[in-house]
């Protein structure tokens, strides 16, 4: 049983919103093809951030970039970006979203970020994704969306751990890229967990 995870395919981390990764709007395309393909499931997360979320430069009179201790983890400081509700927060209205049978939300404590799909950043709540793909008998995740080396990343790794054969479809994910490398540095640490890395074409005709 296989389970597609499209990760936080929303406005506001697309080109021209709040956070927005550099050809994001790339991969709605690959993962609509995707989406159409045989997966039992199909999840999305999304980033639900409360206002003055702790991972906010603004919310510490801070500048994006920065860092500061949330639940004693190192914080990188992020721009406001999908505030519950808003528009950013939306998924993309170029996403086909006819195929999603279930939304998971992700970020929703103020008080500790939420890079991973199934836990937030000090493994302290679940989102019950995990769960809920067990349920289902799923055994096989296949995982894309933006970003590769934050959300992308954490998910893998979080999927593998819990037990999935894990894959990345890497051609449909696209990196935020802070320092130069972080994706290839994502993409290694993704490996060394099991998950092994595919494009779209090796999906598609599986």
């Amino acid at each position: 049983m296989k389970a597609l995870l499209i990760v936080d395919i929303q406005n506001d981390f697309l080109p021209g919103g709040a956070l927005g990764v550099a050809d994001g709007d790339k991969v709605i395309p690959l993962i609509n093809k995707l989406s159409g393909h045989d997966f039992d499931i199909v999840i999305a997360s999304k980033d639900w951030h409360p206002e003055n979320h702790g991972s906010f430069a603004a919310t510490h009179g801070k500048k994006p970039g920065e860092h500061v201790e949330l639940k004693g983890l190192d914080q990188i400081l992020w721009p406001v970006h999908c505030v519950q509700g808003s528009s950013g927060a939306e998924l993309s209205d170029e996403l086909s979203q006819s195929k999603i049978d279930k939304v998971f939300f992700k970020g929703t404590d103020q008080e500790i970020d939420s890079y991973s799909a199934f836990f937030d950043n000090g493994h302290l709540k679940s989102t019950g994704l995990g769960d809920f793909l067990k349920s289902k008998g799923i055994t096989d995740v296949y995982i894309a969306g933006i970003a590769t080396d934050y959300c992308v990343k954490f998910s893998v790794i979080d999927a593998a751990k819990l037990g999935f054969k894990t894959y990345v479809v890497i051609d449909a994910c696209k990196p935020v890229n802070l320092q130069e490398g972080d994706e290839d540095r994502a993409v290694e640490e993704m490996k060394e967990v099991g998950a092994k890395i595919l494009t779209t074409d090796d999906v598609l005709g599986s």
